[in-house]
């Protein structure tokens, strides 16, 4: 685990913190010193980030878990209030909780579309509506999840592929509405990353053209690790990235190239 300090006394807030890369990038800044909330639905997985954030916690670092949905206006209400009437500021959101449907598209009922939209694109919405104002005061900054499938073909995951294009185009603009007020706004898109959405997605994948998967994994089959896209986010959200605004950053091992 780093060595870096570059998060201490910061406060920072994670979404889809329980598992995959939102546990990864929690652990990590809480390594380097920041004072991190995770939320997510689930709170047993959420214990589970804790405690192992507190094993690799540096430089001051401690963290704590709110359980809330992103997809509903009020918990995002009440978490950024709670978060930031105990800590007195807010200085990074990180964006990283999601989710995965894939089926044919034909057979994708307008409930299940709107599901994916309403966690994925609307959740994201919703924080970063609430978190701009404190992040103007301490000149803070945001990092939301998008996917190698804003730039490529994703088949089966029509609103997956949509929610992520719609925060892709969203980061870049918050980033040039907020740049002369100090808030940077960035975003990762991860390829195959080993993670619990991505084990889960394998599962449905019966009765599917596995054809057409091939041009999204690498020959050799490699998946990256939660913990290499904590260490982007990481630098992102950290001094380290500091002319860096509106940009997307691809995470994928070469496979997109």
């Amino acid at each position: 685990m780093s060595q870096l300090a570059r998060f201490a006394d910061k406060v920072v807030i994670v979404t889809g913190a329980a598992s995959g890369i939102g546990r990864a990038v929690l652990v990590r800044l809480v390594s380097e010193g920041a004072i991190a909330y995770g939320i997510d639905v689930n709170e047993a997985g959420l214990k589970e980030t804790v405690e192992l954030a507190e094993k690799q916690a540096a430089a001051g670092g401690r963290a704590s878990f709110i359980a809330a949905s992103i997809s509903d206006e009020q918990e995002v209400k009440r978490f950024f209030q709670q978060v930031v009437e105990k800590e007195g500021r807010l200085d990074v959101l990180v964006n990283m909780a999601g989710i995965l449907r894939s089926s044919q598209t034909t057979e994708t009922s307008l409930a299940q579309f709107m599901e994916v939209i309403n966690t994925n694109l609307v959740g994201t919405f919703l924080c970063c509506r609430e978190a701009l104002p404190h992040l103007v005061k301490t000149k803070g900054n945001i990092v939301n999840a998008a996917s190698t499938s804003v730039y490529f073909g994703h088949p089966y995951m029509a609103a997956y592929s949509a929610s992520k294009g719609g925060i892709m185009s969203m980061t870049r603009s918050l980033a040039w509405e907020y740049i002369r007020q100090g808030v940077r706004v960035n975003a990762i898109a991860p390829g195959g990353i080993a993670t619990p959405l991505a084990a889960a997605q394998n599962q449905r994948m019966d009765g599917l053209d596995q054809s057409l998967f091939m041009h999204m994994t690498r020959p050799d089959q490699l998946f990256g690790q939660p913990e290499q896209v904590a260490d982007v986010v990481a630098m992102l959200a950290s001094a380290d990235g500091g002319f860096m605004t509106g940009e997307v950053v691809k995470i994928d091992g070469g496979v997109h190239n």
